[in-house]
């Protein structure tokens, strides 16, 4: 098998190495990646086109205790009587409205005869380019609000709060976080004012219903896992039909090629001379 052992040169093996770790990515990173932004897409849109319809239900329903979340409910309307917390006011920075720079404003929010959830106020614009505006207070009375529930964001990572412009400014609407920064007990769910809501902001639109690219960017990526090792295969023939073509040109013998009769005598003879 002389004619192959060009295919053990160490180019040839570093090829295949780095096939075999790019077609390992795709179907056990890249893949799956995609494919898991579908499938948490289609399921945010769900739950959204069923929330459009639904009729609010009390908060405590589906978060009827302190460490409770409702992932399953999320964007589902609620209603809940209580009261803020201004002086636990949080804002979230670095956040896209229609496509504009800013801030939501975050309260604690005291549910009568319930759990204490943090509540989305909406958003207000930076001004003097990113510097928090002046926000007015949430009201102290008893109100009631609707909203719709949210999961909790992971964390941002490598992003602390920190205190400027006169708030307490994080990067993430992580309820954990936002508990251990200002001291009250949070819901794992949160809450985000719809319109016309007491201590409301500018209303945070819903998501388009848009599937995006993830399903056929996830499809891509396994075809390109599999076409890698099929590329390598056919520089491999390529790589041997030329060399096969050099031989015959300059009438070398093909080393693997089974001798004739003839030509073993003639071999034999020749070297006894």
């Amino acid at each position: 098998m002389r004619r192959w052992g060009f295919l053990l040169r160490p180019q040839w093996l570093a090829l295949y190495v780095v096939v075999a770790a790019f077609a390992y990515l795709c179907f056990t990173v890249l893949a799956p990646w995609q494919l898991g932004k579908n499938t948490q897409t289609s399921r945010e849109n769900a739950q959204i086109s069923r929330s459009l319809d639904a009729e609010p239900v009390p908060v405590t329903t589906v978060l009827p205790g302190q460490d409770s979340a409702a992932p399953d409910e999320q964007w589902q309307r609620v209603t809940a009587t209580g009261r803020y917390l201004p002086d636990a006011q949080v804002v979230a920075r670095l956040r896209l409205i229609d496509g504009d720079p800013a801030f939501e404003v975050l309260v604690p929010f005291v549910v009568d005869g319930g759990p204490t959830v943090l509540v989305d106020r909406g958003y207000v614009k930076p001004v003097e380019g990113s510097a928090v505006p002046p926000i007015e207070p949430a009201p102290r009375e008893p109100v009631t609000i609707t909203a719709r529930l949210r999961d909790s964001e992971g964390l941002a990572t490598g992003k602390d709060p920190f205190d400027a412009d006169g708030a307490r400014q994080v990067y993430s609407i992580n309820t954990e976080q936002i508990a251990a920064l200002t001291g009250v007990p949070l819901t794992g769910s949160y809450l985000q004012l719809v319109e016309d809501q007491p201590g409301g902001l500018g209303v945070i639109p819903l998501p388009h219903l848009d599937a995006g690219p993830f399903l056929s960017y996830g499809i891509q990526w396994i075809a390109f896992g599999v076409l890698a090792p099929i590329g390598v295969g056919y520089f491999v023939y390529s790589e041997f039909k030329v060399r096969r073509r050099e031989r015959e040109a300059a009438g070398v013998p093909d080393p693997d090629r089974a001798l004739t009769t003839e030509e073993k005598l003639a071999d034999r003879y020749g070297r006894r001379r």
